[in-house]
């Protein structure tokens, strides 16, 4: 099994397994109160998070940065997934709502309860590859409710030179306009090329500690949301109109 398919899937209360994280310091990582944090009813199985990531370079520094988090997030008790965005094909592309990869990443956004978005920055904005897996995450299904609606987000970059904060902005305009429950923290990782090790490991240090910072933020704000999503998304507006009602309106000709 690859390690985008490792994952836990029950809920325990037992000290994180750091058997993945020679960098952490395993006084200062703790287990996730989940009692503190689960909504009445929650099934408690295990966080199951999707990790994208926004470039194909054989040395891809946002595909390290999401392994590393993919590793954290299973020590603190999450199943994960790693998409690979190799063969992708454009929204305009003739029969691409039918390609095995579309049809993978949909399935996989449906899965997950909580994303992280890994991108570099190039010419000061996210990647092409990084928008276009936003851009064929599904907008509609069952009666028009976007099935990224409530979910949870953590967003990260990488850079190859100086720190900067172009793509992880753009990324949370974007988590935004997906209805998602984008988290406070984010990480920015400047001359990524210099701060990973030779074996593809962010070691011990400022970028490292941050990235588990935003790790640990994004399950616990995902056990929050999770059992609450279908009520902190139910809108006046929604409650008012119906879909179909809506569809007529915008329909219309002015």
């Amino acid at each position: 099994m690859s390690e985008s398919e490792v994952g836990s899937n029950s809920v325990t209360a037992e000290t994180p397994d750091l058997s993945e994280l020679p960098a952490v310091v395993s006084e200062a990582l703790q287990p996730i109160d989940v009692d503190m944090l689960v909504a009445p009813g929650d099934p408690r199985h295990a966080p199951r998070i999707l990790l994208l990531y926004g470039s194909l370079r054989d040395v891809s520094y946002s595909r390290r940065a999401a392994e590393e988090s993919a590793r954290i997030l299973r020590a603190l008790g999450c199943e994960t997934r790693i998409f690979d965005p190799a063969g992708l094909p454009l929204p305009d592309d003739a029969g691409a709502d039918s390609h095995p990869k579309v049809k993978e990443l949909r399935e996989l956004a449906i899965w997950s309860e909580g994303m992280v978005w890994s991108s570099p920055e190039r010419h000061g904005a996210m990647t092409g590859l990084m928008k276009l897996q936003i851009d064929w995450l599904p907008l509609s299904v069952q009666g028009g409710i976007r099935p990224t609606q409530g979910k949870t987000l953590a967003i990260m970059q990488v850079s190859g030179g100086s720190q900067s904060f172009n793509a992880v902005n753009q990324m949370r305009i974007l988590g935004r306009w997906m209805r998602m429950v984008t988290i406070p923290n984010q990480s920015s990782i400047p001359k990524a090329w210099l701060e990973f090790d030779k074996e593809g490991r962010l070691p011990e240090g400022p970028f490292y500690r941050r990235v588990v910072d935003v790790m640990e933020e994004l399950v616990k704000f995902t056990w929050l949301v999770r059992g609450r999503k279908e009520y902190l998304v139910d809108r006046y507006s929604e409650r008012v109109e119906t879909v179909e009602e809506v569809h007529k309106r915008v329909s219309q000709k002015s």
